[in-house]
């Protein structure tokens, strides 16, 4: 991917519109909010397949149609800040045959507060020397002034020299929000579009009473942002690192109305709905939140039949879609007792058919 229709942006912004406005007509939606991204530079992370070819080595992806390996020297959909880390790295990597032997793939995950995390995948295990060669790239990379985290990666190994995380620093209203962003763990793609998602979800819930319940929280993304407008939050996530995260994102926001609760959002309705105990919930008093307002932001798959019962018990429904089909399937039967009271389209990612979207529920 060498260059990016740009000039085609507009356009195809409007024919999202059109198609989500179409997908929604059904549902009785108002007019769209729509959320534009930047036309370049917007992805803060990226994965490529390393190909070796007479002693050079270079980025390479796949042609999701052709099934074609292209090789990529630029990527003007990735930061700034991944392009410069990928035409100054290999380079260096190639000076050092320890470094480039059995290498696979590179994963880059950065962020508009200008770190960057970067892992080098391997088919090999990784031993002292290739630690040392590490080191030494590190250092030369940070003489750079690169803000850089380097992790090497082998089956059944990780080797991270010093941490495996950066912290991200957002705007959203004029307060900047901090989040750990943790590697190999999921993150908002597009972080100018997220700061607007937050930003629409803060304005959507404004005027809440009570407390809110969120399911699939990740580090805290949305229920960290969201927190100012409610008395307690409660918040579900089943992966550890993104639990973690999101326990160092409360502290490092100042926020103390927050609980996180490691569990998935199927087990947390199994003990709301008294099916079975967790020692999870142990210490945790459910009857002491008055959760009249529910926040998701599910996988591809939607809601599954059991949690869209959960989720129809709460007065207000706040929920963010990256598949408006699944969505719609779940609008089925939550308009049977809400109504959409305002919906958005958050370009996340330009230049594709993907569409995130949003549709603020109250209760009929």
């Amino acid at each position: 991917m060498q260059s990016l229709p740009i000039e085609q942006y507009d356009n195809l912004l409007a024919q999202k519109r059109e198609k989500l406005t179409a997908l929604l007509s059904p549902f009785n939606a108002p007019e769209l909010d729509v959320f534009s991204s930047p036309k370049q530079h917007f992805r803060m992370r990226a994965e490529f397949r390393v190909w070796h070819d007479r002693g050079d080595l270079y980025h390479i992806m796949f042609d999701q149609e052709t099934k074609q390996r292209y090789r990529v020297d630029n990527f003007p959909i990735a930061s700034r800040l991944i392009n410069h880390m990928m035409t100054t790295l290999l380079p260096l990597l190639k000076e050092q045959e320890v470094l480039t032997r059995k290498l696979f793939q590179i994963d880059y995950l950065s962020t508009l507060s200008n770190k960057i995390v970067v892992s080098l995948l391997y088919h090999k295990t990784l031993d002292a020397q290739w630690e040392t060669a590490a080191r030494a790239l590190k250092v030369r990379l940070e003489k750079m002034d690169f803000d850089v985290q380097l992790i090497g990666r082998a089956t059944k190994q990780k080797i991270c020299l010093d941490q495996d995380f950066v912290d991200e620093v957002l705007p959203v209203n004029g307060k900047n929000y901090v989040y750990r962003q943790v590697e190999n763990s999921f993150t908002q793609p597009n972080a100018a579009v997220n700061s607007k998602m937050l930003a629409w979800a803060i304005d959507c819930t404004k005027n809440s009473t009570g407390d809110l319940l969120e399911l699939y929280c990740g580090n805290g993304n949305f229920s960290i942002a969201l927190a100012q407008n409610f008395r307690k939050v409660l918040a579900t996530e089943i992966a550890k690192p993104s639990v973690a995260a999101a326990q160092f994102n409360i502290a490092a926001n100042g926020v103390n109305n927050l609980q996180i609760i490691r569990m998935s959002a199927e087990e947390f309705t199994q003990a709301m709905n008294g099916v079975r105990e967790f020692n999870r919930l142990k210490g945790i008093d459910l009857k002491a939140y008055e959760c009249n307002t529910i926040f998701v932001d599910p996988p591809r798959a939607g809601l599954d039949p059991d949690t869209v019962k959960l989720v129809q018990n709460y007065d207000r429904i706040l929920y963010i879609s990256c598949n408006p089909h699944t969505l719609c399937d779940n609008l089925h039967e939550l308009s049977k007792t809400h109504r959409i009271e305002r919906a958005a389209l958050f370009d996340q990612f330009p230049y594709t058919d993907h569409m995130e979207s949003g549709v603020w529920l109250v209760r009929k």
